[in-house]
Order: structure tokens, then C-alpha cells, then sequence
């Protein structure tokens, strides 16, 4: 049971800062098998927001909302965050395909990164303190995770031996169903922040030549999870009353 269990240890390992059992280092079936488990562990992400929502509850709204933030980044490593940056640097500079890429690899980040990352930032603790409720908190990372998968099976790697390349080909369809739910409990966030994803993707893919990285895939991840918190409130906004 531990070695079958291995490749969703990995993706949790991964993409979070969580505890996990001593494993050793993955070969490279584990590693695109890891995948499978990606919607899995966004319900663990999901969990802790949900938790540390609910600690917050008696603090004023902005000061909750700053709470969850940072533990949303704390748990995730603020992996997916730095990602956003680096590919903000790289997909908004007017350079070729080629230079771009060449951004993408450089640790240190520049003016669009700064940017870009603090209206993000606003954006997502504005969203938060609006009060989207403890079920989208727990649904966002879900919906994040769920739809990276189909991208990793649509966009090649735009980096043969980079990051996006090694977790691509592991059986991604089936790790739809642990995000099963969202078709019931909230289908059209869900579709938004899908077509969000999709398109965003397409995009960086013609900024970069074609493919994807890793670094662009944890951009997708943040952004889908804001526009997922994004459209939670949009229906939930009340409609216009008659006059």
C-alpha cells in the first residue's frame, strides 16, 4: 500500500510544504504518475484554508482575508506564486520566443514581476475578504489543480528536459474524478475558471513558441484559483432590484 501511495506522497510533497513520510527520490514513472493526485492535493490545500478561515472568523474581514492569504501561500510554498512572477517577467517582455524562455530560467525577477505580483496579490486578498464562503475556499485549489491536467496532456513541454516534461504522460484523466464534485457544487466557477486556464495557455504557449513550462503552469495555478474566487462572487452578487 506505502509503494502504491508513493507518487500521491511526491505530489503532495511537491506542491505543498506538508509533512510526508520519507520516500526516497522518485523515479520518473512516479513522478508522471504524481499528476494523478494534483486535484487530491488541492483538497488538502483546501482543507487548511478552510480551517484557518474559520480560526480567523472572529477578526474583521480584510485581517481575515490576510490571514488565509498567507496561509494559502505558506502551505503551498509559494511555489505556484513564484512561478507567476517569473512568467510575468518573461511572457510580458517584448522579446522573441527564444529570449523569453531564456527569462523564464533567470532567478531574479524584474519590474513586471513586481507588478504583476502585487495587483495579484491585492486581488486575491480583496477576493478573499469579500467572502466568497468556506466552500470556495476549499473548491479553488481543487479547480486549480484539476485543470492543469488536461493542459499537461495538450501543450508540450516548451523545455525538453525542464520540469513541465517530467510529469508529462501520467494517466491525468483519471485524477479528474477527485474533482468530481465541483460539477455539483459549483459548476460554473468551475467552466470559468477551466476557460480561464485553457486560454491563458494558449497564449503563453505562442509567447514561449509553442509548449509550456513549469514555471507557467504554477502561473496557471494561481490565476485559476483567483478567477475561480472571482466567479464564486460574481454568483453570488445579487441581482438588480426592480425600480
Amino acid at each position: 500500500m506505502m509503494k502504491r501511495l508513493r507518487p500521491f506522497w511526491f505530489a503532495l510533497g511537491f506542491l505543498t510544504t506538508l509533512p510526508i513520510p520519507r520516500t526516497g527520490n522518485a523515479t520518473a514513472e512516479e513522478l508522471r504518475r504524481s499528476v494523478f493526485w494534483y486535484p487530491l492535493v488541492g483538497w488538502v490545500v483546501g482543507g487548511v484554508l478552510v480551517v484557518v478561515a474559520a480560526l480567523a472568523g472572529a477578526w474583521p474581514p480584510g485581517v481575515e482575508a490576510a490571514v488565509v492569504l498567507a496561509a494559502w501561500l505558506a502551505v503551498t510554498g509559494m511555489l505556484h506564486l513564484d512561478g507567476l512572477l517569473d512568467s510575468a517577467d518573461a511572457l510580458l517582455a517584448p522579446r522573441p520566443p527564444g529570449e523569453r524562455l531564456k527569462i523564464l530560467a533567470d532567478v531574479h525577477h524584474g519590474s513586471f514581476a513586481l507588478g504583476v505580483g502585487a495587483v495579484f496579490l491585492i486581488l486575491k486578498w480583496q477576493a478573499i475578504a469579500a467572502g466568497p464562503g468556506l466552500g470556495a475556499l476549499a473548491l479553488a485549489p481543487v479547480a486549480a489543480r484539476a485543470w492543469i491536467l488536461p493542459l499537461l496532456g495538450l501543450f508540450r513541454p516548451a523545455r525538453p528536459g525542464g520540469l513541465g516534461a517530467g510529469v508529462r504522460g501520467g494517466a491525468w484523466g483519471w485524477g479528474l474524478l477527485f474533482a468530481a464534485p465541483l460539477a455539483l457544487l459549483a459548476p460554473g466557477p468551475a467552466v470559468v475558471a477551466g476557460a480561464w486556464a485553457l486560454g491563458f495557455a494558449l497564449w503563453a504557449s505562442r509567447r514561449l513558441g509553442g509548449g509550456l513550462t513549469g514555471d507557467v503552469y504554477g502561473a496557471a495555478v494561481e490565476t485559476t484559483e483567483l478567477v475561480f474566487l472571482l466567479a464564486v462572487l460574481f454568483w453570488k452578487a445579487p441581482g438588480p432590484t426592480p425600480g
